[in-house]
């Protein structure tokens, strides 16, 4: 059996992004890692961060992101598969740059591969999701995050990235690798996947403020384009309200090893509200409206467990491991 690991980035030391780390917590589990690494901004130095690893594994393939040819975020899917189909792996094990794996679950992810391996109608492995939110003790688990998500699949050639590259799906005919193909829901289906007892944990929303305004300026022009995003942005505050902390439930566990030194950056707690109500002055964030405060005490306290959730994944069983 052999394991191909593969991400896509760019502009990571501008933005916060622990592609490093990233790409670092999942090489015990791989025999080569693919990076699609897009042409950043003149002092992008994340090529550097990777070298850095200093590990004969990682092969990196240099992009440039077609932004004109796939707005809404689609560039993302397109840089995934663009790594993606570099990769040599039986398995693949796809890690955004924003996420890590603890090593606590790298014996159970190996052996269900393993476990897997000769049963074709596994497409995919699925993953719970820790979302941390402002700092490193703070997460999200509520009706507005996606609960699970599918990070391993099978190299087959028509499994490709969808929408924004949060998922993927597997397509029937000819992929003509276009902004429709990438957005379609026709022609194509989710994955049949094992459900694992292992989480990702995801740092996209664990940035300085400012830096995490100048991520969703990011974000923004890579869906509606420079003009648009202005013109959507032209309020945004140049530092982002992570909103009052005390009742984001706190984190108990300990995170990946290969985040100690990202977990030393933290220096922005005095920027961050830790008591009080919502600024009225600002939009409330999703999580924060009244009807989904409602929905996420439904299904903690009453049905215990997500409800209405959109899922792009099939789920053929647990795994026994």
């Amino acid at each position: 059996m052999r394991v191909s690991g593969f991400t896509f980035v760019k502009n990571a030391t501008q933005l916060f992004i622990p592609a490093k780390e990233a790409i670092a917590s999942v090489l015990p589990l791989v025999d080569e890692f693919v990076v699609a690494l897009g042409k950043g901004d003149a002092n992008d130095q994340t090529r550097a961060e990777i070298e850095s690893l200093r590990d004969p594994k990682i092969r990196i393939i240099e992009t440039e992101w077609d932004l004109a040819n796939y707005p809404k975020n689609t560039v993302f899917a397109r840089e995934t598969d663009k790594a993606k189909e570099a990769c040599t792996g039986d398995w693949l094990v796809y890690i955004q740059c924003d996420e890590a794996i603890h090593e606590k679950y790298h014996e159970t992810i190996r052996a269900a591969m393993e476990r897997h391996h000769d049963d074709s109608e596994v497409e995919g492995l699925l993953f719970n999701y820790v979302h941390f939110w402002g700092d490193f003790d703070h997460y999200h688990d509520g009706h507005t995050w996606y609960r699970r998500e599918v990070r391993i699949i099978r190299n087959d050639p028509k499994i490709h990235s969808w929408k924004d590259a949060q998922s993927f799906r597997y397509y029937d005919g000819n992929f003509d690798y276009s902004y429709e193909a990438y957005q379609s829901k026709e022609g194509n289906r989710k994955l049949n996947v094992v459900a694992l007892r292992a989480d990702v944990y995801h740092y996209g929303y664990v940035r300085p403020p400012h830096l995490m305004s100048a991520k969703r300026r990011s974000n923004s022009r890579s869906y509606h384009g420079d003009q648009k995003s202005e013109e959507l942005l032209k309020d945004l505050p140049a530092a982002f309200d992570y909103g009052p902390m005390q009742h984001i439930p706190k984190f108990e566990g300990t995170h990946p090893a290969v985040m100690k030194d990202w977990l030393s950056k933290f220096d922005w707690a005095d920027q961050l509200q830790w008591s009080g109500s919502v600024n009225p002055e600002r939009l409330k964030h999703k999580h924060e409206r009244t009807k989904y405060r409602l929905i996420t005490w439904f299904e903690r306290n009453v049905v215990g467990h997500p409800i209405m959730q959109f899922e792009n994944f099939n789920i053929l069983r647990k795994d026994r491991g």
